[in-house]
Order: structure tokens, then C-alpha cells, then sequence
């Protein structure tokens, strides 16, 4: 069974939209270093249909020599969580239909590694209220953009989590690490 590990690039107030406000702050070797130790051991990238379909067109020219991440996210098998999408153009990808919490844990038990998702602030809302989510990591941005999407959105309510690791970040950003409330 494998656990599912959830990142985010976050502002303070908590925006985790197209992070293109994240390139103000470069991409330091010790961010690359510590999103390369939480997917080390992912087979899988599991995703909700907005962010495969954004990544699919970033991602899948770019070459290793461009990005160091490319052979990950161009190799791996993608899961796609969405009720709209019939086709995938950016494989090997598989659209699991949508959101079930049951598929999910099928999904998650049956994994040889662990499953990767980036964005996709509808899937991660449910998989967090959910209970599925094993670690959270944010990069959270010394900024406040005052505006959304939110990863915790007003309405949301209460969620707990339990703090399981800090790092600070050469470029000014924390690395942050949660895992399920005790």
C-alpha cells in the first residue's frame, strides 16, 4: 500500500493558483532537493483534471537537459480524477472518473510506491476531508496575494493536522510537512 503525498506552492494567505508568482523567487537547488526527497518513492501521479490538463502541455516537451523533472513527469503513470475527461493526450495516464473516495483507496492500496499530486485544489479538499492524505507538503511564499483559489477556501471548516517537519528555504519560503491529525 502506498501513501499519497500531497504538494502545494502556497502564499501566506494560503492561494495555491497556477503558482507563476513563484518564479519572483527562482527554483534554489534545496527546493529542488527537498521535492525530490518526497517523490522519490512515487509510481504514481494522481491528479484532478484542471492540473493534468495544464501540466500536460508544461511538462510534456520539456526534456531532462530543461528541467530535471521532466523524465518523472512525463514517465510516471498518471491517475486523473474527473467525471468530464474521456481522452488523455499526456500518458501513460488513466482517467479513474469522478471523485470516490472508494476508488481513491483502491487506487492507494494497490500502488507498489507511493502517489504524487500537484495542485489540484478540488481533488486534495476531498482527499484531505477524506483522510487520504498522508503527508501535505507546502512551500509556503513569503507573500500575500489576496486573492484565490485556496487550498482552504471560507466554508471549508475545521481541519487538523499534524505538524511533521519544517525547513527553511534558501529563497526565503518554508518547506512545511504535515501528516493526519493524531
Amino acid at each position: 500500500m502506498g501513501k499519497i503525498k500531497v504538494h502545494e506552492f502556497t502564499s501566506l494567505d494560503g492561494a495555491i493558483g497556477a503558482p507563476t508568482w513563484t518564479m519572483d523567487y527562482g527554483f534554489p537547488d534545496d527546493l529542488a532537493q527537498a521535492i525530490d526527497g518526497f517523490i522519490a518513492s512515487c509510481t504514481g501521479i494522481l491528479l484532478g483534471r484542471t492540473t493534468y490538463q495544464e501540466f500536460g502541455p508544461a511538462w510534456s516537451t520539456r526534456t531532462v537537459e530543461e528541467d530535471a523533472g521532466a523524465p518523472f513527469f512525463n514517465r510516471t503513470p498518471k491517475y486523473v480524477v474527473s467525471s468530464t475527461l474521456r481522452d488523455t493526450d499526456w500518458g501513460p495516464a488513466r482517467v479513474l472518473g469522478g471523485y470516490e473516495r472508494t476508488a481513491i483507496e483502491k487506487l492507494k492500496a494497490d500502488s507498489d510506491g507511493d502517489l504524487y499530486v500537484s495542485g489540484s485544489g478540488t481533488l486534495v479538499r476531498a482527499m484531505i476531508a477524506d483522510g487520504l492524505v498522508d503527508e501535505l507538503h507546502l512551500v509556503v511564499y513569503p507573500v500575500a496575494l489576496g486573492a484565490g483559489p485556496y487550498l482552504f477556501p471560507p466554508g471549508t471548516g475545521t481541519t487538523s493536522l499534524a505538524l511533521a517537519g519544517v525547513a527553511d528555504l534558501s529563497n526565503g519560503a518554508v518547506h512545511l510537512t504535515y501528516g493526519p491529525a493524531a
